[in-house]
């Protein structure tokens, strides 16, 4: 089993871009510790106008979903991205391919059923 691979979960680097208003910070970091995730690393810093701050996480695809929903559910929240975090030598890049796509805060599936049991 890979370093990086702990779990049932793959290492992820989520980028949120977000207004730095009172608690929004705190309401991003909030959402990975309800879900006892443990914040392998986080770096928030001023970007433009607004801040940036990527944390690293060892997630499961149903919990990206769920966390990229939860960010883009806070009002200050601009953006949200995630990539495949560090692989180990040897491992397929193609396998976290469909790691780093985006998810959209709604689910677009054409199977409503799935959707309902991941909200359950």
């Amino acid at each position: 089993m890979s370093a990086l691979k702990m779990g049932a979960g793959t290492m992820q680097a989520f980028h949120i871009r977000y207004r730095n208003t009172q608690g929004t910070l705190m309401r991003i970091l909030n959402a990975a510790s309800r879900r006892a995730l443990d914040l392998i690393s986080v770096q928030a810093e001023p970007a433009e106008h607004d801040y940036h701050v990527t944390l690293v996480l060892d997630v499961n695809q149903k919990q990206v979903g769920q966390l990229h929903r939860e960010w883009y559910s806070i009002a200050d929240v601009t953006n949200v991205r995630s990539s495949a975090g560090l692989q180990a030598h040897g491992e397929s890049a193609g396998h976290s391919a469909d790691w780093g796509s985006s998810h959209p805060p709604t689910s677009d599936s054409s199977s409503g059923q799935s959707s309902r049991a991941a909200l359950a």
